[in-house]
């Protein structure tokens, strides 16, 4: 539906609205401090619709601006994707749109492995929400902890695992290059 049509149907949506509620212009333009001249044209769309009048009007009828408008209802936010196992990892999407940023919860049950570091395109960013994440990045090896952050430019050869004392949760923000995060990890103190 284009602008033009939304616009074309709030003047009947506001008399219908007005008429519903039993007020007359009068009582309206009293109401909203608006001409009764300004809420007929309104009205038959002679006028066109603007916020400075259609707040008042939303005030006065106490509903929301997007019942004038006919907003579409916002859909379920919640996103429900299934979890995805790879490579003994499990990774909940939690967001519903491909490219662009990316967010997971992942899984990564307790399991030795030696670190096997690649590179690619993008931006990435973890979170520890519960057990210890190995971070190997380029010449570093750290260990983060519950509530510990790290971010990095995934053209660095990386790698990230279990440390092998028990699984580790954590969440990962991944995006094309150039799209960074705006937390920042602290070095830990040795």
């Amino acid at each position: 539906m284009s602008t033009d049509d939304v616009l074309s149907e709030v003047g009947p949506r506001l008399r219908r609205l007005r008429k519903e509620r039993e007020v007359t212009l009068a009582g309206l333009s009293e109401a909203t401090g608006i001409s009764v001249s300004t809420l007929s044209r309104l009205e038959s769309g002679l006028r066109k619709p603007s916020l400075e009048l259609l707040l008042p009007i939303a005030q006065a009828h106490q509903v929301p601006l997007d019942e004038l408008v006919g907003a579409p209802p916002v859909g379920d936010p919640r996103v429900r994707a299934e979890p995805v196992v790879r490579g003994g990892r499990t990774h909940w999407p939690l967001t519903r749109q491909p490219g662009g940023l990316q967010a997971f919860k992942v899984l990564e049950p307790q399991r030795e492995q030696e670190p096997d570091p690649r590179t690619h395109e993008g931006y990435e960013w973890l979170y520890v929400l519960s057990g210890r994440l190995r971070l190997v990045l380029g010449e570093h090896d750290v260990v983060l902890s519950a509530g510990e952050a790290a971010e990095f430019d995934t053209r660095v050869p990386h790698w990230f695992g279990s440390t092998g004392e028990g699984p580790v949760e954590f969440l990962s923000l991944f995006g094309p290059q150039g799209e960074r995060m705006h937390v920042r990890a602290r070095p830990t103190r040795k």
